[in-house]
C-alpha cells in the first residue's frame, strides 16, 4: 500500500504552526521550558505566544521570558496582554517595554479575574471596558494583534452568536487573527467557522490544539474553559492512569487524528498549547509534514593562548 502523502495546505505549502509557552515558576520548570523551546524551534513556528497570569500575576516573568526568546532564539514571540487588573496607562507602558525589547506581536485577551474564572469581568480603575479597546490601543501603537475566541461558546456568553459579535468587535478594532480555546470535537470548530463566515468575519480563526499530557488535568481545564470532553476521548484513556508509556502513545494517536482531520478539511494553521513540553507536540508536527530545519553552520571559535602577565602583575 502506498504511503499517505504528507498533509499540505490548500495553497500547496506545509501547514503553519505556532506554540504557546507559559512563564516558569521555578528553576526546574525554567529548564523544562527551555528544553521544550530548543526542541521546537527548528520546526520554524510562525510565532510563539507567552501567557499572562490572572490579573497580571506573571507580568514580570512574562516580560523576562519574552525578552529571552528575542535575545536567544530565532522565534518571534507574541506576548499575552490582558485587560484585568491594569489601567490603560499600565498596559501602554507594557506595550512600550515590549516594543523596546523588539516584540511586534501581542495576543490581546480580556483575562480571568483573580477572584475566579466564573467571576464577572470588572474593568480596573481607568482600565479597558472591553478587549476591543485593548486591541485598538495595541494596533494604534503598531503591533500585530491576535485575539482569543471560544468555538464552543465562552462559559459566560449567552449564545454562540454573542461570541461572534464580540469577535467581530475585536476584528473591527484591528485584530488580524483569532486563536481558539482548545477543543476535541472538530465538528464544533467547523460549526463555529460556518457561523463566523455567515456573519462576515474574514480573519483566520486558528484552531487551538491541546495534546493530552494528563487526562484528569485536561478534563479539569476543559470544565473551566467550557470545552466539551467527548465520551470516546475518556474511553481512549480509561485504565491508563498507572501506565504512562501507553498513555503517551494514545495521546499522540488521538491528537494526530484530530489535526489530520482538520488539515483534510482545509485548515492551514495550527496553534499548540504545549504546557512547556515538546515531545508530543514535536511528534504531531512531524506527522503532519513539518521537518526540523538543520542547525546553522557556525565557525568554530579558535582558542588563543592568553597573553603573558605584565611584570607588574600578580
Amino acid at each position: 500500500m502506498a504511503a499517505k502523502p504528507i498533509p499540505l495546505s490548500r495553497a500547496g505549502a506545509q501547514v503553519q504552526v505556532s506554540f504557546e509557552f507559559f512563564p516558569p515558576k521555578t528553576a526546574e520548570m525554567e529548564a523544562a521550558l527551555w528544553d521544550a523551546a530548543t526542541r521546537l524551534e527548528p520546526l520554524g513556528p510562525a510565532f510563539v505566544s507567552v501567557t499572562y497570569g490572572a490579573g497580571g500575576s506573571t507580568r514580570e516573568r512574562t516580560h523576562a521570558l519574552v525578552e529571552r526568546i528575542v535575545a536567544e532564539t530565532t522565534m518571534k514571540p507574541a506576548a499575552h496582554l490582558t485587560c484585568v487588573g491594569a489601567s490603560c496607562e499600565d498596559v501602554r507602558q507594557t506595550l512600550n517595554a515590549y516594543r523596546a525589547a523588539g516584540v511586534r506581536h501581542v495576543v490581546a485577551l480580556r483575562g480571568d479575574p483573580p477572584t475566579g474564572f466564573d467571576a464577572p469581568y470588572e474593568a480596573a480603575p481607568n482600565g479597558y471596558s472591553s478587549t476591543a479597546e485593548l486591541v485598538a490601543d495595541a494596533t494604534g501603537m503598531g503591533f500585530e494583534v491576535s485575539v482569543g475566541t471560544y468555538p464552543e461558546r465562552h462559559p459566560q456568553s449567552p449564545t454562540l452568536l454573542h461570541d461572534i459579535e464580540i469577535l467581530q468587535r475585536k476584528v473591527d478594532a484591528g485584530a488580524t487573527r483569532a486563536i481558539t480555546q482548545f477543543f476535541f470535537d472538530n465538528s464544533a470548530y467547523f460549526r463555529f467557522l460556518d457561523v463566523a463566515a455567515a456573519a462576515g468575519l474574514d480573519v483566520p480563526i486558528v484552531p487551538g490544539i491541546f495534546p493530552v499530557q494528563n487526562f484528569k488535568q485536561t478534563a479539569n481545564f476543559a470544565r473551566r474553559a467550557g470545552a466539551s470532553m467527548p465520551q470516546w476521548l475518556g474511553d481512549r484513556f480509561e485504565g491508563l492512569e498507572d501506565d504512562p508509556v501507553t498513555r503517551r502513545l494514545v495521546a499522540a494517536a488521538v491528537c494526530a487524528e484530530q489535526v489530520i482531520d482538520l488539515i483534510d478539511h482545509g485548515v492551514e494553521e495550527l496553534h499548540f498549547y504545549t504546557m512547556n513540553r515538546a515531545d508530543l507536540v514535536f511528534a504531531i508536527c512531524h506527522l503532519v509534514g513539518l521537518r526540523a530545519r538543520p542547525a546553522p553552520i557556525t565557525t568554530p571559535r579558535v582558542e588563543r593562548e592568553p597573553p603573558p602577565l605584565a611584570a607588574s602583575g600578580l
